[in-house]
């Protein structure tokens, strides 16, 4: 993972100054690349296309990709630059400009992470930042098992975490492993177990 700035940026300034060329986010103020490997693409890859095969399948009112930004705000006021694995965002909401950069500032429908090195970046930061954004549902992959314990179990599973926004806007989270079905609100019809979406 490498950083470009010196000084911190804001969010308009991360836009303005984000190298072309790769994916980045911005992280306390720097823009830090991010960068996966072959497997955690397999992973996100799969998810994107199922999602993109219910989309068509009934004809709803999303676009899924994996190339969206978003601003999201910390506990203590730092913009912040979130690039999800997947995205899945309002059809309105994305075309509402279609000549911008793939930047948004309002919530977006679906995020998911998959877990890599920085794993409690997506278990602790994007997870306060995405709910404060309300963002109605993230999914958080862990296909390899490396979060803690007391979420994963012991032994550690790989495991499917879905967090839904509630009434209080706080997520309520539901977990899967294995042959169990994914149950999500925004794809009601999905029939993807936990198994089929890790080993992607």
């Amino acid at each position: 993972m490498k950083t470009y700035t010196k000084q911190k940026l804001s969010f308009d300034q991360f836009l303005e100054q984000c190298p072309e060329e790769g994916l980045y986010e911005l992280v306390d103020g720097k823009i830090v690349e991010v960068r996966s490997t072959r497997n955690h693409d397999d992973v996100a890859n799969f998810i994107l296309f199922a999602y993109n095969d219910e989309i068509r399948r009934f004809n709803l009112n999303y676009v899924v990709n994996n190339t969206a930004v978003f601003k999201t705000i910390t506990a203590d006021g730092t913009e912040q630059g979130r690039k999800p694995d997947v995205s899945v965002i309002d059809k309105y909401v994305w075309r509402s400009n279609r000549s911008a950069y793939s930047a948004l500032e309002q919530p977006i429908q679906l995020a998911i992470e998959v877990t890599s090195t920085n794993w409690e970046d997506d278990y602790i930061d994007k997870l306060d930042e995405y709910q404060r954004l309300g963002i109605t549902e993230y999914w958080i992959l862990d296909y390899l098992a490396i979060g803690l314990r007391e979420d994963l179990g012991n032994p550690k599973v790989p495991t499917v975490f879905v967090f839904l926004l509630d009434a209080e806007g706080k997520y309520q989270r539901t977990q899967f492993r294995g042959l169990e079905r994914i149950v999500s609100q925004t794809f009601p019809e999905l029939t993807l177990t936990a198994e089929q979406i890790l080993t992607g």
